[in-house]
């Protein structure tokens, strides 16, 4: 992290050095005093340095960084030297314009932030010179980030989708694979159907998350299941499957319905969800406005994109609550217990018979055992309990794929814990006796000669094969005789007969199913924002930062108390000169400023005083300053009465001066709306001059 988040000392003394004259030097008369003749800027800027690293020096520029400062410090380097722009963005809502740009003046002219330009735009960076001041601050990463402990108990109950229901859809959706109209949405018989099965579930939005996923593929007139995608969808970890489905389900949410499933936008989105999760602490309760912030901060390391309005933590919020990962309240949210869903008791029962043909499935099921039922049963509710029935026509569904009916019992056994009753033992042979009695056939078809069937066996010719035919005669569960002929390769045959001129593996399309479609996500979320870990927040009872180090030297760490100890001793110095007046006072501005870090910056100091604000009845004041700002085309803070207590704020670049009826008016452009202004000088309670960056802006 530490890497990325400080730039070289090479590159900060660059920035330095493309300074105009004229701030440069006035930049180090101001630290230094009078500078000698004839000036060589590169020793100034290693005398500079050297100032810097003395401790006594480091420890009075900790002390002065208050709270404010800390949060803009690490917001530099989460957002990875943003432009001031962005910044702003950052802090809508919570430092307007005007403060922040104020703040982070102050901060330049403390030496702690400096601009550097790069692709015609002016970057924010930490003067690395400070990085033993600034590194704990930055590891701290709360202060952007607060939440508060938990006031409710956790929520045991399961959220989102469980398994019986998922595979209930499943198996709703085999038997109705004329699903959608062909104009879009949802026929009306199957909706009618839905509602009655599924009361309070969109399936619309269901199916469409499963499109996204690649579990569903619509193929222009009905819904199809690939089965091999579910299979591999069924050895993920509860929760992965949750992050998976939310993912489709924000893909759907956000209309990115073209083509459906992309595996590289699935995995960019899925992966975005597992680091937003990941950086959020089960229990703990998060106000909108940090998990808006969490969500630009990942989406702007991922992207390297700091476009807002491509993001929508809304929807995001919907499609975790949606999926059980997330829950609301009011005005904050958080991750409930059930998030993480209980693997599988196998040693329990996890169905119960409801009549000779149909039974219950317990919410314990394990995914994977929910989904084989799906294949073979069907679904005839989901609402106080998931039901589904053996019959005939879900029967041959399951002899389709190549499921046997004593493999149907054996997992109505294993899973019941009782044999299934014998009337249904006795149908489902029947059923498949006359099934077998007529049989259509399409795919590739393996034939291997007596003496070769041992490949058969070989992993990569077994994982293929979808039913034994005939001895040697085998149906293959692939697309395309390319597919069958690598798994032949692989299994070490170099001559393989492939009539009607198919093209060779090499020139193949390369299928689908050999790259596992959903990776486990366990440390994905490493190649996104490097803060995004479990603890990006303010705990109320966070351990403070000089406690962390555990033992060895203590880092430098901002004190309050120290601040105004090292200000009091500052103007005692003062106190004691004999200087004009205007030079006094900007050497007191320059102490509440922070600026003045040891008394030589006292003694022989070039000072040139600048008014920068006025007030009140000081008619003369806010006119001088009024045209300084004027002349510099300097931003200006105003506070004006408003019609309650609290002045109306406004903040714009001045245009002129314009005197009407005895009355001089301040004419000037809002900021940011960029509306012309007029305003009344007399009637400006504040008018404050905010200086440009010595960078330049």
């Amino acid at each position: 992290m530490m890497e990325t988040t400080f730039r070289s000392p090479e590159d900060w003394k660059s920035a330095l050095m493309t300074l105009p004259d004229s701030s440069y030097f006035e930049l180090f008369r101001s630290i230094f005093g009078n500078v000698k003749t004839p000036f060589n800027k590169q020793r100034l800027l290693e005398d500079l340095a050297v100032f810097l690293s003395r401790g006594e020096i480091q420890e009075v520029i900790a002390a002065y960084i208050d709270e404010t400062d800390h949060r803009i410090i690490t917001a530099i380097a989460v957002l990875e030297n943003p432009v001031p722009g962005e910044l702003e963005s950052f802090f809508a809502g919570e430092l307007t314009y005007a403060e922040l740009h104020s703040k982070l003046l102050n901060l330049e002219e403390r030496l702690i932030v400096y601009r550097f330009r790069e692709e015609g735009a002016y970057r924010l960076a930490l003067n690395p010179i400070l990085k033993s001041v600034l590194a704990p601050l930055v590891a701290d990463t709360g202060v952007l980030f607060p939440s508060l402990p938990p006031d409710r108990p956790g929520n045991k109950k399961p959220a989102g989708p469980t398994a019986p229901v998922l595979a209930a859809f499943l198996a709703f959706v085999l038997e109705r694979p004329e699903f959608f109209k062909a104009g879009g949405g949802i026929r009306k018989k199957v909706f009618e159907e839905g509602q009655l099965i599924f009361p309070g579930i969109n399936l619309e939005a269901l199916a469409g998350a499963w499109l996204h996923i690649g579990l569903l593929r619509d193929e222009g007139d009905r819904l199809t299941a690939d089965v091999s995608r579910f299979r591999a969808f069924s050895e993920l970890s509860p929760r992965d499957r949750r992050e998976y489905h939310a993912a489709g389900l924000l893909l759907y949410l956000r209309g990115d319905n073209s083509g459906y499933f992309h595996r590289g936008r699935l995995q960019f989105t899925v992966r975005f969800i597992h680091g937003f999760l990941e950086a959020l602490e089960a229990g703990r309760r998060y106000p909108e406005a940090t998990l808006k912030r969490i969500t630009e901060v990942l989406f702007r390391q991922e992207t390297k994109s700091p476009n807002r309005s491509v993001i929508d933590t809304d929807l995001i919020l919907d499609a975790l609550e949606k999926t059980g990962l997330m829950e609301r309240g009011e005005g904050d949210w958080w991750i409930p217990c059930s998030a993480v869903p209980a693997e599988p008791d196998l040693t329990r029962p996890v169905i119960v018979p409801d009549t000779a043909s149909s039974f219950l499935l317990y919410p314990e099921i394990g995914f994977a055992d929910a989904l084989k039922l799906a294949f073979f049963c069907s679904v005839r509710e989901t609402g106080t309990a998931v039901r589904f029935e053996l019959t005939r026509e879900s029967a041959v569904r399951g002899f389709d794929r190549n499921i046997s009916s004593p493999e149907m019992l054996d997992l109505l056994e294993r899973l019941s814990g009782k044999k299934p009753d014998s009337s249904l033992a006795w149908n489902l042979k029947e059923w498949e006796s006359r099934y077998s009695g007529v049989t259509l056939h399409r795919g590739v078809v393996l034939t291997l000669s007596e003496d070769r069937r041992y490949l058969a066996e070989a992993k990569p010719v077994a994982a293929l094969i979808s039913r034994t035919l005939a001895p040697g005669v085998y149906l293959l569960a692939a697309e395309e005789k390319a597919e069958a002929a690598e798994a032949l390769q692989k299994a070490g045959v170099d001559i393989i007969a492939q009539q009607e001129g198919n093209a060779p593996p090499e020139e193949a399309k390369p299928p689908g199913f050999r790259h596992f479609p959903y990776p486990a996500l366990e440390g994905a979320n490493q190649s996104l924002c490097s803060y995004n870990r479990p603890g990006m927040h303010k705990k109320e009872n966070a351990v403070p930062l000089q406690e962390k180090t555990g033992g060895g030297e203590q880092p430098l760490l901002p004190d309050p108390e120290k601040a105004e100890t090292y200000k009091k001793r500052f103007r005692s110095v003062l106190v004691k000169m004999q200087i004009p007046k205007p030079e006094w006072d900007e050497l007191s501005a320059r102490i509440d400023r922070r600026l003045i870090l040891s008394e030589s910056q006292l003694v022989g100091v070039s000072v040139r005083f600048e008014k920068l604000e006025a007030r009140g009845l000081d008619y003369v004041g806010k006119s001088t300053v009024a045209r300084e700002a004027l002349a510099s085309k300097s931003l200006l803070e105003i506070l004006v009465p408003g019609p309650g207590e609290e002045p109306n704020r406004v903040m714009g670049i001045p245009l002129a001066l314009d005197k009407r009826e005895g009355e001089t008016l301040l004419v000037l452009k809002s900021m940011p709306q960029g509306e012309e202004i007029r305003l009344p000088l007399g009637k400006i309670s504040l008018l404050r001059r905010i200086k440009h960056s010595i960078f330049g802006d």
